[in-house]
């Protein structure tokens, strides 16, 4: 699956992962003290669903698009700051920009925050490097995100999380990802992880999930949203590991999953799972 993001920016698979990920900024932030947020695969920072990549498929269309209309009131609360997000890169960069992970970090980090975009592709690093060069709250580095995600960790802040979602280019990357994540928990026990994984070989998810429920040392959570019926030779699903999950995300997710599930749906068919992996209490 080769997955270069300038022609998925703002699909059903951005949705739950911006969406996860601010959410846990937003619980970051409840507090005073100083985190550091490291984006492992960053790619550009910032899209324009206007550009030639993203029209040639149209998938946000079907994502961020579907979002336009309300939802009830307390999932609506729940999006509110990833819509005061999306809406604040707008006023900056046009009507048609939509954020990639690092903008979303960025308009959360506060006076002592810091935020670390890592990217290897060196066109987009440059990219990424001018965007934010001005910014004393971050930094960009030119580095493979699975050496990164070893070598960062634990961050001087010892509070924090670290956003893994690769490009899955490569066969056996699933299984990859929660390998790396088991070694990462267990390097920083007390910190955040995000893995983002797309859901096409189901097989290899369960697989995954298993392992992970089996070998992680901290409390984790399984979201997962699908908008397709199961089919192994095209994208269907998305999902995300939490590990140390904030304490209301799970009450969280169980609100937005099945309102997303519902409004994302292609072919009336959407779904959803939110499950506890690794130790429970």
């Amino acid at each position: 699956m080769n997955y270069r993001h300038a022609f998925h920016a703002g699909n059903f698979c951005d949705v739950l992962k911006h969406l996860v990920l601010v959410r846990v900024l937003a619980h970051l932030s409840l507090k005073p003290t100083a985190f550091r947020a490291i984006d492992a695969f960053a790619g550009i920072g910032l899209y324009d669903l206007d550009a030639d990549e993203a029209a040639r498929t149209g998938e946000w269309h079907d994502g961020w698009g579907r979002l336009e209309a309300p939802f009830e009131a307390p999932v609506e609360a729940l999006l509110a700051p990833y819509r005061e997000a999306v809406a604040a890169v707008r006023v900056r960069h046009g009507a048609t920009a939509y954020p990639g992970s690092p903008a979303l970090i960025r308009e959360a980090l506060r006076a002592g925050d810091k935020g670390v975009f890592v990217e290897l592709h060196p066109v987009d690093h440059e990219t990424l490097r001018a965007r934010y060069a001005r910014d004393a709250r971050t930094k960009v580095l030119h580095l493979d995100g699975w050496t990164a995600l070893n070598a960062m960790i634990p961050p001087p802040e010892r509070r924090g999380l670290v956003l893994i979602d690769p490009p899955f280019e490569v066969p056996g990357e699933v299984e990859r990802l929660g390998v790396h994540l088991a070694k990462a928990v267990a390097k920083w026990p007390t910190g955040i992880f995000l893995a983002w994984y797309p859901i096409k070989d189901a097989a290899a998810v369960e697989r995954m999930a298993a392992a992970l429920d089996r070998d992680l040392s901290r409390p984790a959570l399984r979201l997962d949203l699908v908008v397709d019926p199961p089919d192994p030779a095209r994208l269907t699903g998305t999902g995300m590991i939490v590990v140390n999950p904030p304490w209301r995300l799970a009450e969280e997710a169980a609100l937005f999953l099945p309102a997303l599930a519902g409004r994302l749906a292609r072919d009336a068919y959407g779904a959803f799972r939110c499950d506890p992996l690794g130790p429970r209490a």
